[in-house]
């Protein structure tokens, strides 16, 4: 019988060992979240930070929480602020390449320009709309689990999803009309 991460958790404080299978049940997706972030090389460090911290603070775990993939987001998010805070502040801090996972979906897309543009369109959506974009789509997160991350109520959370779809259709739109004006009576463009 598989125990929930909240059994797992609670099981750690008196046998540390258990908190290996909540490693192993989100380690991947935790280092993804920091990958997309950070870039592959932080992520390795930040990863280290997330897990001694949770083994540390496992104590104060809400056990009512079966799944621990939001409290484990929480902490990833706090360290990349600390994260981006102290690259800002070297003078000689060079962008690292972010390694992309999702290179398979942009193949799918039509072409290099579209993908260039969905990335130019989700950089414009104002930073907290776009986190929350980015928790449901690539972390697979609900609304309520994202509020759990962020700190915020569920209900805030759907609403900067809602604004972020909504804009991100508007400008997608308005793309299509200003570049495509041939296909603007096509009926693959009505609605």
């Amino acid at each position: 019988m598989t125990q929930s991460d909240a059994e797992l958790i609670e099981r750690s404080l008196s046998e540390p060992e258990a908190f290996v299978e909540v490693f192993e049940r989100h380690g991947a997706a935790v280092h993804a979240y920091l990958a997309r972030r950070a870039g592959a090389q932080s992520a390795e460090e930040l990863l280290a930070e997330v897990w001694l911290q949770a083994l540390r603070g496992r104590d104060g775990y809400d056990p009512s929480r079966d799944d621990a993939r939001p409290w484990l987001y929480g902490i990833a998010r706090n360290l990349l602020r600390g994260h981006w805070r102290t690259a800002s502040r070297r003078v000689d801090a060079t962008p690292e390449p972010v390694d992309d996972p999702w290179d398979g979906v942009d193949a799918s897309l039509d072409g290099a320009a579209s993908a260039a543009l969905l990335r130019e369109l989700l950089a414009a959506l104002p930073a907290e709309q776009r986190e929350v974009l980015e928790l449901v789509a690539w972390e697979e997160l609900t609304p309520q689990q994202v509020g759990e991350v962020l700190g915020v109520p569920s209900g805030t959370v759907r609403w900067r999803l809602h604004q972020a779809r909504a804009r991100l259709r508007t400008q997608l739109d308005e793309v299509h009309t200003e570049h495509l004006p041939q296909l603007r009576g096509a009926s693959t463009w009505t609605r």
